[in-house]
């Protein structure tokens, strides 16, 4: 992970999801999650 990049915290995660082909919607502890393994810098959290 490269410094300087943090976890998005958003209201919306539809239209994120959209922003790189390898994003993935992740649900975990009642909170939703965009993972991507390729691009790390595609990280957000809701919840």
């Amino acid at each position: 992970m490269l410094p300087g990049f943090t976890m998005k915290v958003r209201n919306s995660l539809k239209s994120l999801r959209g922003r790189h082909r390898d994003n993935q919607l992740v649900r975990r502890k009642g909170r939703v999650y965009i993972i991507n393994k390729t691009q790390k810098r595609y990280k957000a959290r809701q919840g």
